[in-house]
């Protein structure tokens, strides 16, 4: 591909943090946007909300919406996308030019409703409950929102479904 004079290309994508990638298109013509959710949120003085905690809902309520993964899948699965993250993102992403939190003040409460049938599938004798239940406590501090009341454009329809930026 070559690109007229003034023309722009747009790479989406996590990896595209790394230069290895995008060896070929000099570090001078680059912009890079490194857009993650850094939850900001406090139960109290002594008890926040983790980032990764955030992101596991987003992902379990999306890879159940969009994959057909249980939840038991996704914790399983969630240690390997972790150290994939800490190997090829994390890394990279002082490297980006400019960061975005993407996290919404309210997502968890539209995420609950979505997540909590989901946790709640999880045997007491699978190596993933007690975490499902720790899971499944810090939800019970939110209130549900319905999926009615946020916007079509917005973030958190990525995971629960309905964007109006389907592909």
């Amino acid at each position: 591909m070559k690109l007229e004079e003034g023309q722009v290309l747009v790479m989406e994508g996590i990896h595209c943090l790394n230069d290895e990638l995008t060896y070929l298109i000099p570090k001078h013509q680059k912009y890079k946007i490194y857009i993650s959710c850094l939850t900001v949120l406090n139960l109290d003085y002594y008890n926040r909300i983790p980032t990764t905690d955030s992101r596991l809902l987003r992902r379990m309520v999306r890879d159940n919406q969009f994959r057909s993964y249980s939840a038991t899948k996704t914790l399983e699965l969630w240690p390997s996308v972790n150290k994939g993250e800490a190997k090829n993102i994390f890394p990279f992403q002082e490297q980006a030019d400019v960061m975005f939190n993407s996290s919404l003040i309210h997502e968890i409460g539209v995420l609950k409703k979505h997540a909590i049938p989901l946790l709640n599938e999880i045997d007491r004798g699978h190596p993933k409950y007690s975490e499902a239940q720790r899971m499944l406590l810090m939800l019970k501090y939110f209130e549900n929102i319905p999926d009615e009341y946020v916007p079509d454009n917005s973030l958190i329809k990525e995971f629960v479904g309905g964007s109006i930026f389907e592909d």
